[in-house]
């Protein structure tokens, strides 16, 4: 089914490998539950910031960093944080996890420094980032992609709730689908095992899913997976389908806690809506900004003597 080899930021973004739908049933874990509270709506266009290809710097020592994390965290939840800081913070939360997830030895630094209010979002977070952080395959190439901002924020939320309604399949289980693939459709371009869209599908299976639309559209989408899912028993077995979704433990768990802390705390959306897109590449971590179009795969160090990080 959908099936990706992508590097989502999204994000996130890790190499994810794709799989076809008859593939077997991964072990159960425990499914996050859905939650009624709205998420707040970012504005409906994402701006590069300045410079374009620049990666957020991190403070350089552990206890740093969880303090400048938390002070983000705490302006991604005020409604007084100007678009702009909400951008550079969520921009910095995105970094500062990925540097966590590669760095388990700090966890005895960082972890007691979360305040208790926050220390949920953050385990789901790192839990994430490391689960599909093993599934990356470092690639001395950069994609043959564009990166465009991703769809309106309420477009999307109104196709998450309208494919909850008509599948019975959890908003937040489809938005951290659709994080993990594409950072919300940002990425566009067909996966390596020919994999399409913001849900990334194999045209096969999404035909027979899709009724009808159009594999590139969000909303026919996110509709077509919500059907998918509830054909492989997300009501009764949410690992299984999953699974089948993308045929890895690994996967099935980093899904669980995105959509967990989407469920749980209602600033998280917001905030995973302004994250970059990052490929993971033997030259490490490459912010690909929105703006990025690559027609053929470029060596990584030609684009970063041009776009240093």
């Amino acid at each position: 089914m959908p099936k990706y080899l992508a590097a989502t930021l999204v994000t996130l973004v890790v190499a994810l490998s794709g799989c076809s739908a008859e593939d077997t049933p991964a072990d159960n874990t425990a499914p996050a539950s859905p939650s009624t509270t709205a998420p707040a709506i970012p504005p409906t266009t994402t701006t590069p910031v300045s410079p374009a290809h620049a990666q957020p710097r991190l403070a350089p020592d552990p206890a740093r960093l969880a303090d400048d994390l938390v002070s983000d965290e705490r302006a991604l939840r005020n409604p007084s944080t100007p678009e702009a800081e909400l951008t550079q913070a969520a921009r910095r939360q995105q970094v500062a996890y990925r540097a966590i997830g590669r760095h388990p030895e700090w966890d005895g630094i960082i972890r007691p420094r979360i305040p208790a209010d926050l220390t949920a979002f953050y385990d789901l977070n790192i839990d994430a980032r490391r689960q599909l952080a093993t599934l990356a395959e470092p690639r001395d190439t950069l994609p043959a992609w564009r990166i465009e901002p991703p769809p309106p924020a309420d477009l999307l939320l109104d196709s998450y709730r309208e494919a909850e309604a008509a599948s019975g399949v959890g908003w937040n289980y489809l938005a951290a689908i659709n994080l993990i693939e594409t950072r919300f459709g940002s990425v566009r371009g067909t996966s390596l095992a020919g994999a399409q869209g913001p849900m990334q599908f194999m045209p096969s299976t999404f035909a027979a899913y899709g009724a009808g639309g159009d594999i590139h559209a969000p909303r026919d989408s996110i509709l077509a997976a919500g059907r998918y899912l509830a054909a492989n028993g997300f009501a009764d077995d949410p690992d299984h389908a999953l699974f089948r979704y993308n045929n890895a433990d690994e996967y099935v768990r980093g899904v669980h806690a995105y959509a967990e802390a989407l469920a749980a705390d209602p600033a998280a959306f917001g905030a995973f809506y302004r994250w970059d897109v990052y490929y993971v590449t033997t030259a490490g971590d490459v912010l690909l900004p929105i703006g990025y179009a690559a027609e053929s795969p470029i060596p990584v160090g030609e684009y970063l003597a041009t776009h240093p990080q």
